[in-house]
């Protein structure tokens, strides 16, 4: 702007690629500084020939501008591709859930026991079999019951016992009855922990969208604090995590005296303190790509079919097949009218070739 030259006019000074300036002066070998210069340049006394590999990166520092991609996660985090940030990075429950499949694997191959197959339903050429869980409309039982799968996997192979005490629900207890010493030292089963999530997410107002994200933000929390998911601490973990994804990934207006009518007597004020805890553990970053969550959807399904969790399939009959085709007939025609939109602005009348609608017909 004026009479200072933009970043793009030289490609050394773009603030994008990394690179510093000094105090050198701008390259004068470029025709479009020339021009911006005028007879600037003949006053000036000329100044000498820099080499790249000569400029003074130390006095640059305040001339160099951060991109924002740059600051999208934090430095610390930056160095080792987190999964619930990242989507190449891969996630952490499949891992700990491999142990357990190659032994099941192992020990069925030992004992002559069928792994699934007669039950499990495979297409063919005459019969489609669909389930009605989709990457946009997942199926809330079946995810909440492979969510919960993935929490059990997280305890039963855990690294440690790191934990914090605000998570800790010896000192945070979550009822008045007094709980036992040896509860805290027994993992769960897989049941109980999808007894307290459903219970949770119905009263939350859960959606099976929100309950791929809970597993996110419970990843997230594990890597971002170093801390472990153990007996003494899932609870309340998880609690906290089903309270954001209700409130920042559904969107509704979920109160946490609802979740207070369910754990009655857990206070308001431990809830609060809590999920303040809980953003700051995460640095605030509740920020889900949806490439994020598609990762999540998909390796719960392969973590559904290692493990042989009944999922209802139906063969595909005439009237759902035509309905999915009248349901792709109107997403085809919606884009062609943004096509449509968008060819009235950029091309000419004389370019300009309809596109012909075919209406679906249902018989």
């Amino acid at each position: 702007m004026g009479n200072s030259l933009s970043c793009c006019l030289s490609p050394n000074a773009c603030p994008k690629s990394g690179r510093r300036r000094g105090s050198a002066e701008p390259d004068c070998e470029s025709e479009v500084y020339k021009a911006a210069a005028g007879n600037a340049v003949a006053v000036a006394p000329a100044a000498a020939t820099v080499e790249p590999a000569e400029l003074d990166f130390a006095g640059g520092e305040g001339h160099h501008l951060q991109h924002i991609s740059d600051r999208e996660m934090p430095e610390d985090l930056a160095l080792e591709p987190n999964p619930s940030d990242h989507p190449r990075a891969s996630t952490i429950f499949p891992s700990k859930s491999q142990t357990d499949v190659r032994e099941k694997r192992r020990s069925n191959h030992f004992n002559h026991v069928s792994p699934g197959q007669l039950t499990k339903k495979y297409s063919s050429c005459s019969t489609i079999f669909l389930d009605d869980s989709t990457v946009s409309q997942p199926n809330l039982r079946t995810t909440v019951k492979c969510m919960t799968l993935a929490i059990y996997y997280h305890i039963k192979n855990r690294d440690a016992d790191r934990s914090l005490d605000i998570f800790d629900e010896r000192l945070h207890p979550l009822t008045r009855e007094k709980i036992p010493e040896e509860y805290f030292e027994h993992d769960p089963e897989h049941k109980f922990i999808y007894r307290f999530v459903h219970t949770l997410s119905s009263a939350a107002q859960l959606t099976a969208d929100g309950a791929v994200v809970t597993l996110v933000y419970l990843e997230r929390l594990l890597t971002y604090a170093e801390i472990d998911i153990c007996p003494t601490n899932w609870k309340r973990i998880v609690l906290g995590a089903i309270l954001l994804a209700s409130k920042f990934w559904d969107d509704r207006a979920v109160w946490n005296v609802d979740d207070c009518q369910i754990l009655k007597d857990v206070t308001v004020e431990d809830m609060n303190e809590m999920e303040r805890h809980f953003l700051e553990l995460l640095q605030f970053n509740i920020n889900v790509p949806f490439s994020v969550y598609a990762k999540y959807y998909f390796d719960l399904r392969s973590l559904a079919d290692d493990n042989n969790l009944n999922v209802l399939v139906t063969p595909l009959s005439k009237e759902r097949a035509q309905n999915l085709e009248a349901i792709s007939r109107l997403c085809d025609d919606k884009y062609k009218d943004v096509c449509r939109a968008a060819m009235r602005r950029s091309v000419s009348a004389d370019n300009f070739i309809g596109i012909r609608r075919s209406n679906a017909i249902l018989s």
